[in-house]
């Protein structure tokens, strides 16, 4: 039995003793199917009991306790689900194997949900799914419960940023910066760093998208587009930037949005944080919307390397096709702001055409998983 099979097959078993001593009733011997990963080392596995005392569908995750930080998971999902937000109720867990049994929400991810309504161009719907999403944050961030998630300080933050210097200059171009340009690099780093620990903090999600947001059933069994969504992909919580998770939500990796769209969702989130107390009356609009910028240009460029880093060592080659929106997003957003202008000149004359030219290179392959 191969070591992936073997790893499953000890799931099934742990398991069937978790469900029989959480629910009362012996599910019988626990087959599970596979589901499709994510960017993590986390694998999922979906089991229908077929037994009326037990829920229609349970989730299964084996997330390996050498590679996944199994007591994070655990601590930012009792505060979320504290402060309100919907994430998977935890029916069993051991964390030294990195076995869960969590409830599912099924598969409707909000990604397929946005396309289409941007496909069809339903504004109302758009504004209903982001509506939803908006809402759900700002529970988040305005619990004012004492927390234990650690702070998203400038060792962690420049720890991000430096992922760009090492997979996606040296590791995927094979780029040897001399000192000039990691000084350049250093001090347009230290700008985005000194702008996000100057924001308000608050509990931060820290990937919170489309493809982390979920359409729940209902008790109907129907999926409801009109209730609060499943939040999922948690674990790597934080105290940290306000305008951090709105930036990922609104500047989505996935799905872009003309620019007057995400200045009034944003404008929007503002007041509604003014109002909830999670910003001060004295933090304007515009400094908002600067915090807002200069977190989304710290996120895109950590993304770069991140999606460089699971292609070469991951082999996940499927993340590449998503690296032009992201570096679209870089070189927009630093046009717009005077201190990031050295990056900008540099990354558009060098890095960025490298990259394109290496994508050319790889062709068809960025599609596979």
């Amino acid at each position: 039995m191969e070591k992936a099979e073997a790893r499953q097959q000890q799931l099934q078993d742990w398991a069937q003793g978790a469900i029989r001593r959480q629910f009362g009733v012996d599910p019988g011997v626990v087959k599970a199917n596979g589901l499709g990963g994510d960017a993590s080392f986390r694998r999922y596995f979906r089991l229908h009991p077929q037994l009326p005392e037990l829920p229609s569908s349970l989730m299964l995750v084996d997330a390996p306790p050498e590679q996944e930080n199994n007591p994070a998971f655990l601590r930012a999902a009792s505060e979320f689900g504290a402060a309100g937000v919907h994430t998977p109720q935890i029916h069993a867990h051991d964390v030294e194997q990195g076995f869960m049994v969590l409830e599912d929400f099924g598969d409707q991810l909000f990604l397929p949900c946005l396309q289409q309504a941007q496909a069809e161009h339903d504004r109302v719907r758009v504004d209903a799914l982001y509506g939803q999403a908006m809402r759900a944050l700002l529970a988040l961030q305005a619990d004012p419960a004492p927390t234990s998630l650690p702070p998203y300080d400038r060792t962690l933050l420049h720890r991000e940023l430096i992922l760009f210097d090492d997979w996606f200059c040296a590791g995927m171009l094979g780029m040897e910066l001399d000192d000039d340009e990691r000084a350049m690099l250093d001090t347009c780093w230290r700008v985005l760093e000194d702008a996000a620990l100057a924001q308000p903090q608050v509990r931060v999600h820290r990937d919170y998208h489309s493809r982390n947001l979920m359409v729940r059933p209902g008790d109907d069994g129907e999926l409801h587009e009109d209730q609060a969504p499943g939040v999922i992909d948690f674990q790597d919580a934080v105290i940290g930037p306000v305008t951090y998770d709105l930036v990922s939500l609104l500047r989505d990796c996935y799905i872009v949005w003309p620019q007057p769209d995400v200045e009034r969702w944003a404008a929007t989130y503002h007041e509604s944080a003014q109002a909830r107390g999670i910003v001060p009356s004295s933090y304007s609009l515009s400094e908002f919307m600067q915090d807002f910028d200069l977190m989304g240009l710290q996120r895109h460029i950590k993304v770069l390397g991140i999606f460089c880093r699971l292609a070469l060592r991951d082999n996940k080659h499927r993340y590449l096709q998503d690296l032009p929106v992201v570096m679209d997003y870089v070189c927009r957003v630093a046009a717009r702001h005077p201190s990031m202008k050295p990056f900008l000149d540099w990354f558009q004359a060098g890095p960025m055409p490298k990259m394109q030219a290496r994508l050319a290179e790889f062709g068809s392959t960025v599609a596979q998983p």
